[in-house]
């Protein structure tokens, strides 16, 4: 799994112009914004990696100033939305290959395998919707910008 996580302030993500979510709308505030590619061999173990990364990953600033908190630390929220253009390889030519990206129907049942894992931790996670086109609006808190792979690639 390729996850782009961005600290924010607040996050929302918008379906046909309207605000879509389980609970505040799709909107969350203080927390993390994640961007959430599925491949193909993508299985177990790479969801609760990723699950545990975002849950421990420490971003957020302690008291001197420090990026020494989780998201669990400082009571953040999630905002969790499928992108399978992570997966893009753009290493050949000017169009991106997504051949490594995981078919729709494995994707969703993997990205919601991460989304019911992180809301069985307490924390709040609200997400897009799965293949729609999405508008998605942030304020980047810093801005802190991480890059993950289950797969290590980076």
């Amino acid at each position: 799994m390729r996850c782009v996580v961005q600290r924010v302030s607040k996050a929302a993500v918008r379906v046909n112009a309207e605000k879509v979510g389980q609970i505040n709308i799709g909107q969350i505030n203080k927390g993390i914004l994640a961007l959430v590619g599925v491949e193909n061999n993508d299985n177990d173990k790479d969801v609760s990696w990723l699950a545990d990364k975002l849950l421990g990953l420490r971003i957020f600033e302690d008291g001197h100033g420090k990026m020494n908190l989780s998201i669990l630390d400082v009571g953040g929220e999630l905002l969790i939305v499928s992108q399978f253009t992570l997966l893009g390889d753009c290493r050949k030519g000017k169009r991106p290959s997504f051949s490594d990206a995981a078919p729709p129907a494995k994707a969703e049942s993997m990205f919601d395998k991460l989304v019911e894992t992180l809301r069985a931790s307490g924390v709040k996670v609200e997400t897009g919707q799965f293949q729609a086109k999405m508008d998605v609006e942030l304020i980047n808190d810093g801005p802190v910008t991480i890059l993950l792979d289950s797969k290590k690639n980076f």
